[in-house]
């Protein structure tokens, strides 16, 4: 499964995601760090990726309703930090193929998944 990582995440969320066997890769890598969310995500869904992000502005299922792309997962740490989203993001593939969330948004934090479906 293609992922592509948001520019708010780092090296090691890119190692985490390829040592689970996902083929990913990272929006630096395309030169699409700082591009406005419409093109990023015009560029997901062309290309049928799962975006992984802290962007909160990709959690509204308006501008990017369920069903209309690949997934976005959007990780809501309580701390702003690296670390944070890293231990986050390996708490749920520890427990859930991103497979599973095909053409959803799926908001998660400590406590909880959210996953709206199409």
């Amino acid at each position: 499964m293609k992922v592509k990582i948001d520019e708010n995440l780092g090296l090691s969320h890119l190692k985490l995601l390829k040592q689970m066997g996902y083929e990913a890769e990272r929006v630096h890598e395309e030169g699409l760090s700082g591009v406005p969310d419409r093109l990023l995500f015009s560029h997901v869904v062309e290309n049928g990726q799962f975006l992984v992000t802290l962007d909160l502005d990709f959690s509204s299922i308006v501008n990017f309703p369920p069903g209309k792309h690949p997934g976005i997962l959007v990780l809501r740490p309580k701390s702003r930090s690296k670390r944070a989203a890293f231990n986050l993001l390996q708490k749920i593939l520890s427990q859930h193929a991103l497979r599973e969330f095909d053409g959803c948004l799926v908001i998660a934090d400590e406590q909880r998944i959210r996953v709206r479906r199409p």
